[in-house]
């Protein structure tokens, strides 16, 4: 059978051939920062934990995970300690 009798359509060598696909944008040789500006809050220990999601910037994104529950326990302790009730010092005792 020849292409006219199958009824398919010769290769037109005058047609433009299709483009070459670009090559892939070379990924990046580690993590980057994302530069997010982290705005101190004026309570040392709140501030402490999120200075430390600073240390996910240098990490894959499976190490993420390890910082941010520790920063999440930390403000959740900071958050708890507001709630607790103060113990009274050895010299405000009230009675």
């Amino acid at each position: 059978m020849t292409d006219a009798q199958s009824g398919s359509v010769p290769d037109d060598p005058r047609e433009p051939a299709a483009p070459a696909a670009e090559p892939a944008a070379e990924p990046a040789a580690g993590p980057a920062p994302l530069g997010l500006v982290r705005t101190p809050t004026g309570h040392a220990a709140v501030d402490a934990h999120l200075e430390r999601l600073a240390d996910a910037d240098d990490l894959a994104a499976d190490g993420h995970v390890e910082v941010y529950e520790d920063v999440h326990r930390g403000l959740r302790e900071a958050l708890d300690a507001l709630d607790a009730t103060p113990v009274p010092g050895p010299y405000e005792n009230r009675s």
